[in-house]
């Protein structure tokens, strides 16, 4: 039921109780151009609001000495003022408490910090449920080098609910018309938003100061219990700057229209407020902005910082272009690719000049006599029924003793792609391919990815090829590795190859299939497939029952307008049997140990690190909540047995995976002494490595090179173990940023598609003490949306814990004066009817709790109609 005034309660969501929307001081801080502070006490001079960066050698030093500490910086997406770096012992994670401490370091840095007194260190309240916020709202950029999974952000709805926008510390003016002016001001207009005393009991009055949430502590809480204390640190250094600098947002005119910087400069705020505010010059703007800047109020544009000084609270900017409408799908994709540093430019004439020039391009004759002839064997591929980059193929063989001889064939994408080379420079450089919605920035220029090495049907192709001889079980009795040559029979999308499995012994009308090549038949292909899904079923059951972890992850799929490219609807992409072939088998390839003994210091594999301590208490702590604790010592043992086949399935299967698994990482192993930590946890084996996909992953032409070494097809690559490990560092970030490219692109899509949502109901999957989660599970995917209490028109609301299991109880305003409140009780797992509202740009999208239709929390009568089991999961896996 709909009430019409309840949206004229709503305050600005996550808007703080007593905190202004419009707070700041009237003054903007030091900033470009301010050659005299306002404030008599320091005129002459401008004040460091920053510390300067330490000397190189004295951070080389310190970091030897142990001293200081590095590692990848997490600025928490819900509240700005927060920021981490893991612990180098696998321990709770070192906090970062401010704007200020973070030195002017951005989401993904990689830092050096320097740990605080430790009577400043955060005191840890066990009795709130924020888990210290780093566990249940890390960052989205470098979970993989941290050790969190990116699904728990994957739609990300916190961007636009701050506590606090970050530079409150400074000005706090995120209204720019002149008013908010607090009395809390320090001096050059820093907003002063909490008090830290310190350790001599006096306030510092020239100290830039933090959030008081996070609370510098006094003398005596050195009594209390270690676990109640984190470590917290200070920004001292920038290793690398990760973070790509560019932002997309919306320009605005700055406050004080009689300064001498509104002369000048106009300011440019973020739509990620992780990202400081920003200065740009008004020559970079639009010529009419200044007369007109209400007609520029809802248009994005892209700025990069250039600078950001010790002294100045704001960035230094250039406006790079404007984008367009917010809210529209091409602009906020550009937006997107280019914050996260996607270069989605065409390929030069340089790049594309090192591609075969004759089309069609045919193989050269002496490479039949260094490859394996394989053009007349029932080879075939199987792929998503879009898909124009084929890269992988598979064969069946039957033997005569009742065994199979099973091939897996790469293309062969080193062959077109020579060390050194322009080609090589660009595909090195952007490392992946990044598939968003609507489109795919390639890595590779097209000619390569759909015609050169794309495993086509019809047509000669090279490859590298792994065959086995195996038992029906998946027992490997014989092996074989080299370079080929294959002609794929058919081209199967995964509909083809699943009702093959599903009609075992009909045969496939020809109209519904592919064409298939004259030298075979439909019943070759279709008892193909057959066999090796026998195969591999063996082979995952076999990997599951060693420990292995499944890791599927809800993914959602769209339907769009072919005129406009908007999207009509969406659904769960299923993972079928069928997708789940080439899976099983290449996580049973020795490709790793072919490499490895050979080029023991230069191999890159794929090392999957195991679950710190921490994390997995904490999944522990949950599944205490939802009253199902069990051990976890084992990856896959103790997860995939978890899954309980009810109405919650998939939220649960979600709530479980997504705080555990660390990201896999690439590495070289001459740069790690311990063979112990070569392993990868979630696949259970001691050695992986990426092979299969070397059209859109530069880490995987990497390994065809290494491989091609190992086996004396080539020279050994001219590349030191450092070399190495910096280019599989690189694409690290680059696999990272393409995975969180596509959640947002997803988000986008998803964002657009429910701009005004009617109530659906939810599970809630996280219960804070101000907020709490949501998760639309079996509906859309993992939609997961943050619900605040502060933009509910609450009369209160109350947190305890029951047992272990956290409780928010919220108390409605009566519509009707005369009607008592109604109480909503909101737990793990309980359901909720949300409404999911667009905000001002596709990108951000909040969630809206409905008042409930009677008093009190959904009654046992509600819960028993939606007790339907959702099945078995699908038995596949990713890596």
């Amino acid at each position: 039921m709909s009430h019409p005034d309840y949206r004229m309660n709503l305050r600005p969501l996550g808007t703080p109780r007593g905190v202004s929307t419009v707070a700041g001081p009237h003054d903007i801080g030091a900033s470009p151009g301010d050659k005299k502070s306002k404030n008599k006490s320091t005129r002459g001079k401008k004040k460091s609001i920053f510390e300067t960066y330490m000397f190189k050698e004295d951070v080389s030093e310190g970091l030897k000495r142990g001293t200081l500490i590095q590692g990848v910086l997490r600025i928490n997406p819900k509240k700005f003022h927060e920021a981490f770096i893991p612990s180098p012992d696998g321990d709770r994670d070192i906090f970062i408490d401010g704007v200020v401490a973070r030195n002017r370091a951005l989401n993904g840095d990689l830092v050096v910090v320097k740990l605080l007194p430790e009577e400043q260190w955060k005191v840890v309240k066990p009795e709130n449920n924020d888990k210290e916020t780093e566990a249940a709202y890390e960052s989205d950029i470098p979970e993989e080098l941290c050790g969190h999974h990116l699904l728990q952000q994957s739609l990300k709805s916190y961007n636009d609910s701050p506590d606090v926008i970050i530079e409150a510390q400074f000005d706090g003016s995120d209204s720019e018309d002149g008013h908010g002016i607090t009395q809390n001001v320090l001096v050059d207009g820093v907003k002063k938003l909490s008090v830290c005393v310190s350790e001599k009991g006096r306030e510092d009055g020239d100290a830039p100061v933090t959030r008081d949430e996070t609370t510098c502590i006094s003398q005596d809480t050195r009594a209390l219990p270690e676990k109640s204390l984190q470590r917290s640190a200070k920004v001292v250094y920038i290793l690398e700057k990760k973070h790509s600098r560019a932002a997309t947002g919306f320009l605005k005119l700055l406050a004080d229209k009689n300064s001498e910087l509104f002369k000048k400069y106009a300011l440019f705020s973020p739509s990620d407020h992780r990202v400081p505010r920003i200065y740009v010059p008004l020559k970079d703007c639009p010529q009419d902005f200044v007369a007109r800047p209400k007609d520029y109020a809802n248009t994005l544009f892209i700025c990069r910082i250039v600078d950001w000084k010790e002294d100045c609270s704001f960035a230094l900017g250039q406006l790079a272009k404007s984008l367009g409408q917010a809210g529209e799908i091409e602009p906020e994709t550009e937006g997107i690719l280019t914050e996260y540093g996607v270069d989605f430019s065409d390929f030069s004439s340089e790049v594309l000049e090192c591609l075969p020039q004759g089309l069609p391009w045919t193989i050269p004759p002496e490479e039949f006599n260094k490859r394996r002839d394989l053009r007349k064997d029932c080879i075939f591929t199987i792929d998503p029924s879009t898909a124009r980059d084929l890269d992988d193929a598979l064969s069946c063989k039957p033997l005569a003793d009742g065994n199979f001889e099973v091939g897996v064939h790469i293309a062969d994408v080193s062959y077109f792609v020579p060390e050194g080379s322009d080609l090589d420079k660009v595909a090195a450089e952007r490392a992946t391919s990044v598939y968003l919605v609507q489109k795919v920035v390639p890595m590779l220029p097209r000619l390569l990815c759909e015609e050169l090495c794309s495993l086509n049907p019809m047509s000669d192709k090279l490859t590298f090829s792994v065959i086995w001889t195996l038992t029906p079980e998946g027992k490997i009795l014989d092996e074989w590795f080299g370079r080929t040559i294959i002609c794929s029979c058919t081209k199967l999308s995964y509909e083809h190859a699943q009702s093959m499995i599903e009609s075992p012994t009909e045969k496939i009308p020809a109209k519904e299939l592919p064409p298939i090549s004259p030298e075979h038949s439909s019943e070759e292909v279709h008892q193909a497939v057959l066999n090796l899904h026998r195969i591999a079923k063996q082979l995952r059951q076999q990997r599951f029952a060693d420990g292995a972890l499944r890791l599927d992850q809800l993914k959602l799929a769209f339907t769009l307008d072919h005129e406009t490219g908007l999207p009509q609807g969406c659904h769960i992409y299923e993972y079928r049997d069928s997708r789940g072939g080439v899976h099983a088998l290449g996580q049973t390839w020795q490709w790793p140990h072919r490499i490895q003994p050979r080029l023991p210091r230069a191999a890159l594999l794929r090392r999957h690190p195991p679950t710190p301590d921490k994390d997995l208490n904490d999944l522990v702590e949950f599944c205490d909540q939802m009253g199902s604790a069990r051990g976890f010592s084992s990856a896959g043992k103790s997860l995939t047995k978890h899954w309980e086949m009810t109405r919650y399935s998939l939220a649960r299967k979600e709530a479980l995976t997504h705080p555990v698994p660390q990201m896999a990482l690439y590495f070289c192993s001459g740069l790690l002494q311990d063979p112990a930590q070569f392993r990868h946890y979630a696949l259970n084996v001691p050695l992986y490595t990426h092979f299969t996909s070397p059209i859109r992953r530069f880490a995987d032409v990497l390994v065809h090179r290494l491989l091609a070494a190992a086996l004396g097809y080539r020279e050994q690559l001219d590349m030191a173990p450092d070399t190495l490990q910096k280019q599989a560092d690189h694409c690290n970030d680059r696999r990272m940023a393409s995975k969180r490219v596509q959640e947002l692109s997803t988000g986008l899509f998803f964002a657009v598609l429910v701009k005004v949502s009617s109530p659906t109901r939810h599970s809630v999957m996280g219960v804070l003490d101000q907020a709490f989660d949501v998760l639309d599970g079996w509906r859309y995917g993992p939609c997961r949306s943050a619900v605040y209490c502060n933009a509910l028109a609450l009369r209160s609301h109350h947190f305890q814990k029951v047992g272990k299991k956290p409780e928010l109880t919220l108390v409605w305003e009566p519509e009707d004066m005369e009607q008592e409140p109604a109480q909503q009780v909101v737990t793990i797992f309980s359901l909720v009817e949300v409404v999911l509202q667009a905000e001002s740009t596709a990108l951000k999208y909040s969630a809206i709790l409905k008042r409930p239709d009677t008093h009190g929390h959904l009654g046992p009568e509600k819960e028993e109609e939606e007790d339907e089991s959702d099945g078995e999961p699908e038995d596949s896996s990713t890596s």
